[in-house]
């Protein structure tokens, strides 16, 4: 079971240009807190700092990164659902925070339906398969028999339990049939940097958080998990035998339930506005994102579907959290 850009919002994609503002919308009185669940430097976090600078732009009032990680997102996402629904706080929610945590905590201290208001998608990303320099694997393949050779001794990082880089992570254990062992971070970013150090081997890492990496060589990559090569020189998991662990990650900005209709009519028209500008769609694609709008609505849907398709794969793959 994958989830892979042909599944996220068909005609959405497309990006939608937002009407000019006309008189008697709202804008904001104050600055606008935009909580981000994930520790700085990750893909949810490199992403929401293009927009915020953006959308501030539009809104005429500074849009301020907050970073709140902890508990596979679920911290930051519980501040943002307590928080007044005024239109002064939004958060970036992401394919684990909003689809998947719910399968896998007791209880994670919000309810990603009840306690949100859907403002729209933003973006979709694709997860690298990186190691340590000091693998003896220069290709996915080799990789694969090294892990089959050292049953339970590798370990990955990921952004913590039930994040994207978690459940990636275990799609190509699945995929690969192979025994590995899982070691969450607060984050991607400090998982990244110990994978680089060599305190774990691996990561199934979001494109945008490792790229820097990447380019510096810092790390090795041996394959990208989309359904097209998002790297030129890269091939993808069903290139290298295992269609099974292709997935794609996914951003989306949401309120806290309760903000009025007019407030996140008016979010959503400039979150699409920033996600149709050609300037912003390439600052994205160069931090290794793709733009991708929707209404609220559609977010809505989004969401509903993938509850019931990552709830099927937290079931199959008998994933918990440690």
């Amino acid at each position: 079971m994958s989830i892979t850009r042909r599944h996220l919002l068909g005609a959405s994609a497309s990006l939608l240009a937002a009407p000019a503002l006309a008189q008697g919308e709202w804008t904001p009185s104050r600055p606008i807190r935009f909580v981000i669940p994930f520790a700085a430097g990750g893909a949810t976090d490199v992403v929401a700092r293009v927009l915020a600078d953006r959308m501030g732009e539009r809104l005429h009032q500074a849009v301020v990164v907050e970073n709140r990680a902890g508990s596979g997102g679920n911290i930051g996402m519980e501040n943002a659902a307590r928080s007044a629904p005024d239109g002064t706080t939004i958060v970036m929610g992401t394919t684990g925070t909003l689809t998947i945590n719910q399968h896998l905590y007791a209880t994670t201290g919000f309810d990603a339906v009840k306690d949100f208001a859907p403002i729209g998608m933003a973006f979709a990303t694709d997860h690298v398969l990186i190691v340590n320099e000091k693998v003896p694997a220069r290709t996915a393949q080799e990789f694969v028999a090294y892990l089959r050779e050292n049953p339970g001794k590798v370990s990955y990082g990921s952004a913590g339990s039930g994040s994207s880089t978690h459940m990636v992570a275990e799609l190509f254990r699945l995929a690969a049939k192979v025994e590995v062992t899982h070691v969450p971070y607060r984050g991607s970013a400090p998982a990244l940097n110990d994978t680089v150090a060599g305190n774990v081997q691996f990561m199934l890492d979001q494109l945008p958080s490792a790229i820097g990496m990447i380019q510096g060589n810092k790390v090795r990559v041996l394959a990208t998990t989309g359904p097209g090569r998002s790297l030129p020189d890269v091939p993808t998991m069903r290139e290298v035998g295992l269609p099974a662990a292709e997935a794609t990650s996914w951003g989306a900005v949401l309120a806290p339930a309760g903000t009025p209709a007019p407030v996140v009519s008016r979010l959503s028209a400039v979150l699409r506005e920033a996600l149709a500008d050609p300037a912003i769609q390439q600052r994205l694609k160069a931090a290794g994102a793709d733009a991708v709008s929707s209404t609220p609505d559609e977010l809505k849907a989004k969401m509903a579907q993938e509850v019931e398709t990552w709830g099927r794969v937290v079931r199959e793959a008998k994933i918990t959290v440690n």
